[in-house]
C-alpha cells in the first residue's frame, strides 16, 4: 500500500471513476463496492436506501477528495474500480462462448416492471424482481442484451397503516438526479425524443438509461411538456389508474419501446415480452413490415418469428383484458397502421373470431404473435397449457404449444452482506487464487455449494453460529423499524421495543404481495393453537410478516388488517410483528434472518414465487404448499412440504385442509427438529436439512442457470 500522497489527476480520476461507479448498478451485487459508499457515510446508506448516488451528493467535491486521502481507503477504491473495469471489459464470458451468434442482434426484454435495488422503487413485486435478476443475470453471462420498461416517477406506493390498521398509500416523488439514471441523448447532446399515437392524439417521450452491469434497460417516461397533463402522467405510476390508463402504459410500453430501439440503432434477434403488458409491440413489428412492403401474411410470419412470451398467470381472470369501445378509443391507431377495421383488431386479441362479446386480451395477441411461449414452472407450464387449449384449437393440453423455464433469483446480489462475506471466504478457502470474476461464476455451480455445504468446509457450530447472527440482525432491525412505525420516540418506547421478539424463537417469516390466493393469515386459522405454541418457553417460535396489497384490494387489505389486529390485539402480541413498507431490503433482511420461509397459496396459483428460492444462501427453509418451484425443488430433504403433491378441488376445503396440514407439519417436523440439540447444543438434523438446501437449491434455482436456460432454448435457435 503506497504512503506517498495522491496526485491532482488521481484524485479526478478516482472521483471520476466512483461517479461513474455509483450510476451502475453492478455495485448492487458487488460487497466491496457497497462497503466503500457505506464508508463515506455510513448514517446516510442506512437512511438513503442504500443509495450510491445519493451518497456521492451528501459529500462536497472536496471532502471526497480528502477522503481519498487516506492510504488504506484509497486503494480500497482503486481494487474495487479496478474490479468494475475488468467485470465490463471481461472477453471470456459464457455467452462469448455459448452464444457468440447474438453478439451483433442482442435480446430485448420488454417488461412493464423491473426491481433492481431498493433505490429504484419501479416494480410492484414479484415479475419485477424476475425481470431485473433477468438483466443482472444476462450481464453476468456476457448475453447480448437490452432491456425496456417505464419510468413511473413517483413509482409504486408507500405504505402506512391507519389507526384501524388499514393500508394506506402514499407517493414520493423520484428525482432521476439523486437515482442511478442517465438521460438518454441525441448526437446533438439534446434528449432523444420519440412519439406514440394514443386516441386522437400523438404523445411524446423520452428515456433514462439504467446500467445494469454490461447491461442497459431504457425507461420510456411521457412526462414532456409538449404533451397535455393527463399523457404526462400516464408514465407517473406503477400500474397506476384505471383501464384507460392501463392501455395506454401499454401502448407506450411495446410501440414506444420498439421505437426507441430502432432509434437507438438496435435490431434484436428476439422481442421477450415478459408478461402481455409489452404485447402492443407485435403490432409496431407488423406495422414495419407492412411499411416495408411486406403483405399482411408474411409481416404476420416475419413478427412471429422474432417474438417470445413469457406468462405468469395461472389464472384466466388475471390476464389484461380490453373492451372494444376503450380499444375503439385508445387504439384504433393500429386499425390505420395494419389496414384492418375494428373487428378484425379485436379478433387478434380474442381466442374466438367474430365473438363480440369477448374482450380483446393482451396475453392472447401475445401467443399469437409469438413463435415460442412459456410459463414459469413445469406446473405452471402444465396450468397454461390446459387454459389455452381452445386457442390453439384442440382439447388435448399436450398439443398446446407452450413450454417452461422455472424462473430464478440472482443469488448473489440477493445475498445479505453478511452472508456474501462468509461465502466469498469460504470460496477462497476451497479455490484459492481464483479471482472475483471466478467468484462470480462459481457461486451459481452445483460443485460450488456441494463442497460449501459439506461439514469439511463449514461446520455444524459455525454454522449454526451463523443462522444465530442473522436473525439477530433480523430481530434487531424489525425492533427498529416497529418503533419507527409506531411515531413515538420517547425512552420507555425503546424498552417496550427492545422486548419484541426472542433471538433464541424459531423465527417464522411470511413476506410477499398481499393477494388473497397467498392465504397470508391462514396459519392463524389454527389460532389457539397457535397461541400455545408461542407460550412455549422451552420450545419458542415468532411470526415476522411484511407485504402490500394492492391499492384497489380491499379483501388483500382486509389479510393485513388481520395479522396486525392479532400482533397488537391478542395473545400473539410480541410473538408476533407485521413490518410496514415492504421492499426490496426488507425482503432481504428477512429472507437472511428467518429460520423458516412460509409459502402457503391455494395451490396451483403460485405461477412459480421466487422468494423462497432468495432464502437458500442463507440457511433459511422453506415451508411450503408443493406449488410453483417449490413442487420441483423439494425432495424431502431439503425443506418441508405442506400436504402432498395435490389438492382438492374445493375451495373451502382446499383452505380447511391446508390449514390442517400446515400446522401437522410445523408441529411434528418442524419445532421438534429445529429444538432438538445434542449435548454441545447443536440441531444437527436441522443443519443437515440447511446443507441439503444448499446443495440441491441454490444454484438450480438462480437466474444463472435460468437465462442459460432461455438462450439455449428459446433465444438461439432463430440465429442458428
Amino acid at each position: 500500500m503506497s504512503t506517498t500522497p495522491l496526485t491532482l489527476t488521481e484524485l479526478k480520476e478516482m472521483t471520476t471513476g466512483l461517479n461513474r461507479l455509483a450510476r451502475n448498478l453492478w455495485w448492487s451485487w458487488d460487497q466491496d463496492a457497497q462497503d466503500v459508499f457505506h464508508e463515506l457515510s455510513p448514517r446516510g446508506w442506512q437512511n438513503l436506501y442504500h443509495n450510491a448516488v445519493a451518497i456521492l451528493h451528501e459529500l462536497s467535491e472536496y471532502e471526497l477528495q480528502m477522503r481519498l486521502h487516506s492510504p488504506s481507503f484509497a486503494e480500497r477504491v482503486k481494487k474495487v474500480l479496478a474490479k468494475f473495469d475488468a467485470y465490463l471489459n471481461q472477453a471470456d464470458t459464457w455467452a462469448a462462448t455459448e452464444a457468440s451468434g447474438l453478439k451483433d442482434r442482442p435480446v430485448a426484454y420488454f417488461s412493464a416492471e423491473f426491481a433492481f435495488h431498493e433505490t429504484l422503487p419501479i416494480a410492484a413485486g414479484g415479475l419485477g424482481a424476475l425481470a431485473g435478476d433477468h438483466a443482472k443475470s444476462a450481464s453476468d453471462l456476457g448475453l447480448p442484451f437490452v432491456g425496456i420498461s417505464l419510468f413511473y416517477r413517483e413509482g409504486y406506493f408507500q405504505q402506512t397503516v391507519n389507526h384501524e390498521n388499514w393500508q394506506t398509500e402514499y407517493y414520493t416523488l423520484l428525482n432521476p438526479k439523486n437515482l442511478p439514471l442517465e438521460p438518454v441523448l441525441d448526437a446533438k447532446g439534446e434528449p432523444l425524443v420519440r412519439s406514440v399515437r394514443l386516441a386522437a392524439s400523438t404523445v411524446y417521450f423520452h428515456a433514462w438509461r439504467v446500467n445494469i452491469g454490461r447491461v442497459p434497460v431504457y425507461l420510456l417516461d411521457t412526462n414532456r411538456p409538449e404533451n397535455e397533463p393527463h399523457f404526462r402522467d400516464l408514465t407517473l405510476r406503477v400500474y397506476g389508474g384505471d383501464s384507460t390508463t392501463r392501455v395506454l402504459q401499454e401502448i407506450v410500453l411495446g410501440v414506444g419501446g420498439v421505437r426507441l430501439l430502432r432509434a437507438l440503432g438496435y435490431s434484436p434477434s428476439t422481442f421477450h415480452m415478459n408478461e402481455g403488458h409489452a404485447a402492443f409491440l407485435t403490432l409496431e413489428l407488423m406495422r414495419e413490415k407492412l411499411a416495408a412492403g411486406k403483405t399482411f401474411e408474411e409481416a404476420r410470419t416475419a413478427t412471429t418469428a422474432e417474438c417470445l412470451f413469457t406468462t405468469h398467470t395461472p389464472v384466466e381472470a388475471g390476464h389484461d383484458r380490453f373492451s372494444s369501445e376503450l380499444m375503439g378509443y385508445a387504439a384504433h391507431c393500429f386499425c390505420t397502421d395494419l389496414k384492418l377495421d375494428h373487428a378484425q383488431l379485436m379478433d387478434l386479441g380474442r381466442v374466438r373470431a367474430g365473438d363480440t362479446s369477448e374482450p380483446f386480451c393482451m396475453t392472447v395477441l401475445a401467443l399469437r404473435y409469438s413463435r415460442a411461449a412459456n410459463g414459469v414452472s413445469a406446473l405452471h407450464g402444465e396450468v397454461s397449457r390446459e387454459m389455452w387449449t381452445e386457442l390453439y384449437g384442440t382439447t388435448k393440453p399436450e398439443e398446446v404449444p407452450i413450454g417452461s423455464v422455472t424462473n430464478g433469483v440472482h443469488l448473489v446480489g440477493w445475498m445479505k452482506g453478511t452472508v456474501r462475506r462468509f461465502w466469498r471466504a469460504k470460496y477462497e478457502q476451497l479455490y484459492p487464487g481464483r479471482g472475483d470474476l471466478q467468484w462470480l461464476a462459481d457461486a451459481n455451480t452445483v460443485e460450488f455449494w456441494q463442497k460449501a455445504s459439506d461439514p469439511s468446509c463449514v461446520s455444524d457450530s459455525e454454522l449454526w453460529s451463523l443462522r444465530y447472527r442473522l436473525r439477530r440482525e433480523l430481530v434487531e432491525f424489525t425492533r427498529r423499524r416497529l418503533l419507527l412505525q409506531g411515531h413515538t420516540l420517547n425512552r420507555n418506547d425503546f424498552i417496550t421495543f427492545d422486548g419484541f421478539l426472542n433471538p433464541d424463537a424459531l423465527t417464522i417469516g411470511f413476506a410477499r404481495r398481499f393477494a388473497t390466493y397467498k392465504r397470508a393469515p391462514l396459519i392463524f386459522d389454527q389460532f389457539e393453537n397457535v397461541v400455545k405454541l408461542v407460550r412455549d418457553s422451552a420450545r419458542p417460535i415468532q411470526f415476522i410478516f411484511a407485504g402490500k396489497a394492492h391499492p384497489r384490494d380491499d379483501s388483500g387489505k382486509a389479510f393485513i388488517q388481520k395479522v396486525i389486529h392479532l400482533s397488537k390485539f391478542s395473545e400473539l402480541k410480541g410473538h408476533l410483528v407485521f413490518i410496514e413498507n415492504y421492499d426490496i431490503h426488507v425482503a432481504r433482511m428477512m429472507v437472511s434472518g428467518c429460520d423458516i420461509w412460509l409459502n402457503n397459496p391455494r395451490r396451483p396459483l403460485e405461477a412459480s414465487g421466487t422468494s423462497g428460492m432468495k432464502t437458500t444462501s442463507h440457511g433459511c427453509l422453506n415451508l411450503s404448499i408443493l406449488d410453483g418451484w417449490w413442487r420441483e425443488g423439494y425432495d424431502g430433504t431439503n425443506g418441508f412440504a405442506i400436504g402432498p403433491d395435490s389438492h382438492p378441488p374445493d375451495i373451502d376445503e382446499q383452505d380447511r385442509v391446508d390449514s390442517f396440514n400446515l400446522y401437522e407439519a410445523l408441529t411434528k417436523e418442524v419445532i421438534p427438529e429445529f429444538f432438538n440439540r445434542d449435548a454441545d447444543g447443536i440441531p444437527r438434523q436441522w443443519l443437515h436439512r440447511i446443507r441439503r438446501s444448499l446443495a440441491t437449491l441454490a444454484a438450480e434455482y438462480s437466474t444463472w442457470r435460468m437465462v442459460q436456460e432461455y438462450t439455449k432454448k428459446y433465444y438461439l435457435p432463430p440465429v442458428k
